[in-house]
């Protein structure tokens, strides 16, 4: 008698896209990202519109962290798409050049290439938009880890089926993020001193099974920190609007609270640079550094 082994042929790519399309992050799912088409290495992904997601709500522009998200998630998706599926990924740096405010009230789009996989190593650029890729809110540069860790995509990850829970803001009357939806669904609440903390929730996570905290919510928290730490500091009462933010990852975001503080760099007439970062239990040993510039509003803005 032979010993049958069980198959480990790798699935094919269109078993590979599902896979893809319903076995992504918990923030992915809950935002309502999903996948519209696909290639090896290339996705095209949609983001419905929703209030929650403004960060202004005098202007009603989105959240810069909502775009940083959402392009980390898409680009996430064109790695999976240029290897097997099973392989575990981490975002290991992540650029962000804003190009201008997103539309209030319309969906944004992305379009993601990995154009480059060595055996460590994922290379991505990605594009933001609404209308038309030509004319981008966003573009961004990403490098991925492969093999991040043990777990895997095909396997280990559940399946999200059906319309996500909605994403709620709670109200803050006069609060810090009074006007800031976005930030208020994350949780995002003054620390001790400077610092701001962003509490862990289901809503918050990337890998479900570590669980790892969403990358692009990391990046939102430290821009959020960035934003606020220049009002207080130049006291001024419009949130600066994002030029470029870069984001190193230096180790998982666990399943606890995250906290984060900012300096700036340098203040010109209009546009200042700013540092961040962000630590959880040892604040030696933080799990991701943000730099990046604003452009502070003017009255005619």
């Amino acid at each position: 008698m032979t010993d049958t082994q069980p198959s480990t042929a790798p699935p094919s790519f269109d078993a590979l896209a599902e896979a893809i399309r319903h076995r992504r992050s918990v923030y992915g799912h809950l935002s309502g990202l999903r996948m519209d088409r696909y290639a090896p290495g290339e996705a095209w992904s949609t983001l419905p519109y929703r209030p929650v997601f403004v960060g202004d709500s005098d202007t009603g522009v989105i959240h810069g962290g909502v775009v940083t998200a959402m392009l980390d998630e898409s680009c996430g998706m064109a790695v999976q798409l240029a290897l097997d599926g099973t392989r575990a990924i981490a975002t290991l740096d992540l650029r962000i050049d804003y190009q201008k405010p997103a539309t209030p009230g319309l969906d944004i789009k992305a379009h993601a290439v990995c154009f480059r996989v060595t055996r460590s190593i994922a290379f991505v650029r990605a594009t933001a938009y609404q209308e038309q890729e030509s004319e981008p809110v966003a573009t961004a540069t990403a490098c991925f880890m492969v093999d991040a860790n043990r777990t895997n995509m095909l396997v280990d990850r559940p399946v999200f089926a059906g319309e996500p829970a909605p994403l709620e803001a709670p109200e803050d009357g006069g609060g810090l993020f009074a006007s800031s939806p976005f930030a208020r669904c994350l949780g995002i609440r003054a620390g001790e001193g400077d610092t701001l903390v962003m509490p862990f929730s289901q809503r918050i996570i990337g890998n479900p099974v570590l669980p790892a905290i969403h990358g692009g919510m990391t990046g939102a928290f430290l821009e959020t920190t960035a934003i606020i730490t220049v009002m207080r500091e130049l006291g001024v009462s419009a949130p600066p609007k994002p030029i470029g933010l870069t984001i190193n990852y230096l180790r998982s975001g666990r399943a606890l609270d995250s906290m984060a503080s900012a300096s700036i760099v340098k203040q010109g007439r209009r546009v200042v640079a700013f540092e961040a970062r962000a630590w959880q239990d040892d604040a030696t040993k933080p799990i991701a550094t943000a730099f990046g510039h604003f452009m502070l509003r003017q009255e005619q803005d």
